[in-house]
């Protein structure tokens, strides 16, 4: 087990991607701390699959773009599991609409929940990851920053703008032996984006854009990406900070 002993607070972890990383984190040995901020149902569940393989978690609901609610959150995890280990900032939001219809409350909104929830999550763990000398900050990003999707421009910003912060707070912690990475992410098939598409021959159109434009032709599953978040929350990767892997089955390449 690569995550033995090890705490793990994983944002937006009520389904899709979150789901996966919770479950994945907690079979390598990690104790899980399942966040959520209106599914509660689903993050009950998450925890009891957790459970039913005699994993460990708890399930926190916690608006992270609120300091305060965040806050809550790793008290009740060190109180729980007596110290915070990784951090997978996961939740966010991708609104699509015209750029010249977007408000600048909707702009507020998207920075919020995607790039201010990352900092305030961060900022809250650091204490306790500063005190053991060692931590693993995992950001998520999206291939949107480096395609400039249409449609998109305050998400497309959002993701960019952890790019920046990944490699900026990379430099203020790693003397602490803390390691700061992003992952960007494509186009992955979850529940969230099928529902999004609705019907079987939208699913179907994206499918074949994505064939297009990925060098390997395959629709990337929530297992595919499972790996590289296990990596960089482990001590295989103590050495590697301030980096963006690409999992978008080639994609973009840079």
């Amino acid at each position: 087990m690569r995550l033995l002993n090890k705490v793990a607070i994983v944002t937006g972890a009520a389904e899709s991607i979150g789901k996966a990383i919770a479950i994945r984190f907690a079979r390598e040995g990690a104790s899980v701390v399942v966040n959520y901020r209106t599914k509660a149902d689903l993050a009950a569940k998450v925890v009891l699959q957790i459970q039913a393989f005699g994993g460990k978690a708890i399930a926190f609901c916690a608006d992270v773009s609120n300091e305060i609610e965040v806050q809550l959150m790793i008290q009740k995890t060190i109180e729980t599991y007596g110290k915070v280990d990784i951090l997978v900032n996961n939740a966010g939001i991708d609104p699509r609409k015209k750029w010249d219809e977007i408000s600048v409350e909707d702009w507020d909104h998207v920075m919020a929940t995607n790039v201010r929830s990352q900092f305030i999550c961060a900022k809250a763990v650091f204490p306790s990851m500063k005190l053991q000398e060692y931590g693993k900050i995992i950001n998520v990003s999206s291939v949107v920053f480096l395609t400039g999707q249409k449609g998109y421009v305050h998400y497309v910003a959002s993701k960019g703008a952890i790019i920046g912060f990944t490699r900026a707070l990379a430099n203020e912690v790693g003397i602490h032996h803390i390691n700061v990475n992003a992952i960007i992410l494509g186009a992955i098939e979850t529940e969230n984006e099928l529902v999004k598409l609705g019907s079987s021959d939208a699913q179907k159109m994206a499918t074949t854009m994505l064939m297009d434009v990925q060098a390997i032709p395959q629709r990337i599953q929530t297992s595919d990406i499972e790996g590289m978040f296990l990596f960089l929350a482990s001590n295989d990767s103590d050495l590697i900070t301030g980096q963006s892997m690409n999992i978008d089955g080639g994609w973009m390449m840079y």
